[in-house]
Parts: structure tokens; sequence; C-alpha cells
């Protein structure tokens, strides 16, 4: 069985002390670090974009997970790559052709994936899946951090891990969105790979240790 992954939403951090946080994923149980960039217009927030993931490269010793929640992703692939971008997610709902960006994406160097909204259903990417190193399902809606993990999540990873093994792919299966240690082991059991947690780990009193609890639930 492969190993569970967890990778800390960056968004989440303390942005006056960027570096800090980078360099206590960096020697934390972590595997990634989750990069979310908004744009105000696919989501109503705006994160972040190429300055600030290349100043968490500079310091990350992990590779860097890049989830565009952007309109037309397209016109930007090769920028994140350029910046430190080791695997981009972009959004089945945000890209009319979604073949061709996922190429762009594999083109630049990156691993590429797919990332579903929360009422999206999984059948949308039967013929698609066989070019995604990792589906994301967003369990919230998308756009803000802090929200409440939603339960039609396990459903959906129990129809894609189905769809993945039915046509004997190794796609990874991702999770972002009110991720705890309270559900952590039965998206594990529903068949989800590799956790994305934010507030849960930045806003505990101890992040490393969150980290280290998640990991060790999500492969127990």
């Amino acid at each position: 069985m492969a190993t569970k992954l967890i990778a800390p939403s960056m968004l989440a951090a303390d942005f006056g002390n960027l570096q800090r946080d980078t360099e206590m994923v960096n020697n934390s149980d972590a595997d990634w670090f989750h990069i979310d960039v908004m744009d105000g217009h696919f989501v109503p927030n705006i994160s972040y974009g190429m300055p600030v993931i290349a100043a968490i490269k500079k310091h990350a010793t992990k590779p860097l997970d890049v989830h565009l929640m952007i309109e037309k992703p397209e016109r930007y692939i090769e920028e994140f790559a350029k910046v430190g971008a080791d695997i981009i997610t972009v959004h089945h709902e945000s890209t009319v052709h979604l073949h061709r960006t996922l190429t762009q994406i594999e083109d630049a160097g990156c691993k590429a994936g797919v990332v579903l909204n929360l009422t999206t259903p999984v059948c949308v990417l039967e013929d698609i899946l066989p070019k995604c190193y990792m589906v994301l399902l967003m369990s919230i809606n998308p756009g803000f951090g802090g929200q409440k993990f939603e339960e039609m999540t396990y459903q959906k990873v129990r129809k894609l891990r189905k769809m993945i093994d039915d046509q004997g792919l190794d796609t990874r299966i991702e999770i972002d969105g009110g991720v705890t240690d309270k559900n952590i082991e039965k998206l594990v059991e529903a068949g989800a790979d590799v956790f994305v947690a934010g507030s849960h780990v930045f806003k505990s009193a101890n992040p490393t240790a969150a980290i280290a609890n998640l990991k060790k639930l999500a492969n127990s």
C-alpha cells in the first residue's frame, strides 16, 4: 500500500513569518507544500501569485503542489513551472480544453492533475483519467480556508477510487478542505491518498505535532 501523504496548505501560514513556516514544514513529517492560487474570478478570494511561490520555493525542500483556482489556467502554466511548481492541478470547470492544458503542464516539466468542485460528479473524468497523475476532490466550496468538511466527499472518493482501479491506474486522490484528525482515517478507508490541511495545522498550538498526528493516522 502506497504511503499516504500530508500537504500543509500555505494559505493558512503566517505571511509575516513565511520563511519560518516554510522551514517548519521542511522539518516536519509533511510530504508536500500545498499552494492555493486564487484569482478573484474563478473563486471570490485572491491569494498569492508567482513572487510568493518563488519565495516559498527558495526555502522549500519538499515538492510544491500548486492548485490553480483561476480562470483559463493555461495562460500561466509555464510561469508557475518556472517559479518552482512540481505538481500543477487545474479545475475541470476552469478550462475548456482540459487534455491540452494537462499536456501543457507535462511539457513544462510538472506532474499534471485535475480538480473537481464539490458538486461536480467524478464521472466527467472517465476519459481524462489516464492523463492524471492526481485528482483533487474539493471537500468544501473553493475560495476560503477554514470551512467545514462536506460529508458527501466520502462517496465521491469511493466512486473515483473504483474508476481508477477499474482502469488499472495508479492516479492519486487528493482531498482539500476541512481535513482534520477526525475525518482523515475515514477518507483513507474510502480510498484517498493525499491530504491538504491548512487551518488544522497552522492554527494548532503545535503545527509540527498536528502534521505528525495526521501522518500517523493516515498510515496506521
